[in-house]
């Protein structure tokens, strides 16, 4: 059974640093084709924040984590870290590691997010 379990979540004052983990069972994260990070604050729909596609290695992320976080994994804990570094107000929200699989569909196939962990919360005061 696949399982995705977050840590390293807490409180801090802007600008402010937080490294969250994803601590992956089940699977290794070599055999998902991608992994990475989403957060959702109230009211809002959950949004994507980075991903490392494991193939490669390359990395993405969105304009909001651009400069400021690292996504990162470690094979051999298997595990998943982003840091996140001069944090601000409009960072808190919950945050959830994810792991992709492909999908085979029409003769092609895509990379698909498909689990998910419970969240871990990111609190930043200003």
């Amino acid at each position: 059974q696949v399982q995705l379990v977050e840590s390293g979540g807490g409180s801090v004052q802007a600008g402010g640093s937080l490294r969250l983990s994803c601590a992956a069972s089940g699977y290794t994260f070599n055999n998902y084709c991608m992994v990475g990070w989403f957060r959702q604050a109230p009211g809002k729909e959950r949004g994507w924040v980075a991903t490392i596609y494991t193939g490669g290695g390359s990395t993405n992320y969105a304009d909001s984590a651009k400069g400021r976080f690292t996504i990162s994994q470690d094979n051999a804990k298997n595990t998943l870290y982003l840091q996140m570094n001069t944090l601000k107000p409009e960072d808190t929200a919950m945050y959830y590691c994810a792991a992709g699989t492909r999908v085979y569909r029409y003769g092609g196939s895509f990379c698909q997010y498909n689990y998910w962990g419970q969240g871990t919360q990111v609190t930043v005061s200003s």
